[in-house]
């Protein structure tokens, strides 16, 4: 079992580095091509698009990890589990399109691109990659999701040449998301039986209550995750909205990178609560959360160091106001980080789904409170203060009501090590920063000096890291 948990961790990481790449790749070319409105415009209509793909699946992408994790030994079970959770999935798509059809005709200022993005919503029709991830075969979604991507990338730069290609741009995105669904369903009769297996309502309904509870965070998480373009263009401006939406994909790169562990670790949670073993459960928490803080800080404390000189550099002079979202919201990477395993790797498997929940409510409350001051006077600035104050105010809530069960005190002593050999590293690089004008030579400059000083001063616990993987291995 340990092995394969390497091997998933392996295909996870691989994957979020290939999310590290691509952006880089394709972020500075579709900046500049289809500039700040085109950019604002799909940003602003695909945020659309996504609540009602966040209203399909509801919590079935949470809630069917779970169940299969739970069942995946059994596969006469696992199976009807499968199918009765996919029918609710069907049902409320469906629903979805229709409505969102009717949101197309009758009040989108952008008919055409949001005619387009219904593919998207038949992509979450077909979306079953919660099946595989229960089943730990994330070898499966990795793989199909890194061949879609590489196709992707290449027809944008084939076919994306100047801002009147928006809507080829949308087509291609919309087009991949789909296709990578439907490549999930070429080998799903390995793990699912069809023939044989009747399905009552009651099998179906006992799934509802479960879905509904685990929607109500994830609608409240997307307050602040999507909400906030939406009300940043209804409020202000579509190139408001670029400015946020590019500050926030450069954010995104170490986000999923860090997280990718918790994304692992929940169905291998899951399977362990289930049999009970919570001191297995507690020993993989508590490695994560150094594992995953270690990482955090630097990043966090990177991006405010070179976030201005890295937005001109990488989105274009037109997005210099983009760097100083990003310094903002770099201050999310560790909450965000810390509250990912929390959540994934303790309140999920347990099924503390009341926390879970109160804590994202009150973190959407409060987000969506501070957009509707700040917005209409501070644009996009105003929708990342109120990010930041969200992501602090569920990790602090989520830890504190989680203390009962999880000793948070072990981890004071080497957070706050990381820290300061964080604030070692941003200072040496704030110093050495001002001796260079040219920004590419700067950042590079930067980026070796920061790794070499947080390295050097966390050779400890680096080795410590890899003589425990060493053992493991033996």
């Amino acid at each position: 079992m340990i092995t394969k948990l390497k091997k998933n961790l392996l295909y996870n990481i691989a994957y979020q580095l290939l999310n590290l790449c691509l952006p880089i790749m394709t972020v500075p070319y579709v900046s500049r091509t289809l500039g700040v409105e085109g950019n604002g415009i799909y940003s602003y209509t695909y945020s659309i698009v996504n609540y009602f793909m966040i209203f399909a699946m509801l919590g079935i992408s949470n809630y069917g990890n779970r169940t299969i994790a739970k069942n995946k030994d059994k596969k006469e079970q696992l199976s009807k589990e499968f199918l009765s959770i996919y029918r609710l999935q069907f049902i409320f798509t469906a629903i979805s399109i229709i409505i969102y059809i009717l949101y197309c005709i009758f009040i989108s200022e952008y008919f055409i691109i949001s005619v387009i993005e219904v593919i998207f919503l038949l992509s979450t029709l077909l979306d079953i990659s919660w099946l595989y991830f229960g089943l730990e075969e994330f070898k499966k979604t990795v793989t199909r999701n890194i061949l879609v991507k590489v196709i992707s990338l290449a027809l944008i730069f084939i076919f994306v040449k100047s801002k009147n290609d928006l809507y080829l741009y949308t087509a291609i995105m919309a087009l991949s998301s789909l296709i990578s669904q439907l490549v999930l369903w070429v080998s799903i009769k390995k793990y699912i039986i069809f023939k044989g297996l009747k399905l009552n309502n009651k099998d179906i309904r006992k799934h509802i209550k479960g879905i509904i509870i685990l929607f109500i965070p994830v609608i409240s998480y997307s307050v602040y995750k999507i909400m906030g373009k939406i009300m940043i263009g209804l409020l202000s401006s579509v190139e408001e909205v670029a400015y946020y939406e590019y500050a926030e994909k450069i954010i995104n790169i170490p986000i999923g990178f860090i997280t990718a562990l918790g994304t692992v670790m929940l169905p291998k949670i899951s399977n362990l609560v289930a049999n009970m073993e919570f001191e297995k459960v507690k020993d993989y928490l508590f490695k994560a959360i150094k594992f995953i803080i270690f990482l955090a800080i630097p990043c966090f404390l990177g991006l405010v160091a070179i976030g201005s000189e890295f937005a001109v550099f990488f989105l274009g002079d037109e997005y210099s106001h983009s760097g100083n979202l990003i310094k903002l919201l770099a201050f999310t990477i560790p909450f965000t980080a810390w509250a990912n395993v929390i959540r994934t790797q303790w309140l999920i498997p347990k099924e503390n789904d009341n926390i879970y929940i109160s804590t994202t409510i009150l973190g959407a409350l409060l987000n969506l409170v501070i957009n509707v001051i700040l917005i209409p006077k501070f644009a996009a600035l105003g929708a990342c203060i109120a990010t930041v104050c969200s992501e602090v105010l569920i990790t602090i809530l989520q830890s504190f009501l989680s203390r009962k069960e999880i000793n948070f005190k072990i981890f004071l002593k080497p957070v706050l090590y990381f820290i300061f050999s964080g604030l070692i590293m941003f200072i040496s690089i704030q110093f050495i920063g001002q001796f260079i004008e040219n920004n590419l030579v700067m950042i590079i400059v930067e980026v070796i000096l920061g790794v070499t000083i947080y390295s050097s001063l966390n050779l400890k616990y680096i080795t410590e890291v890899l003589l425990s993987k060493r053992k493991q291995n033996s």
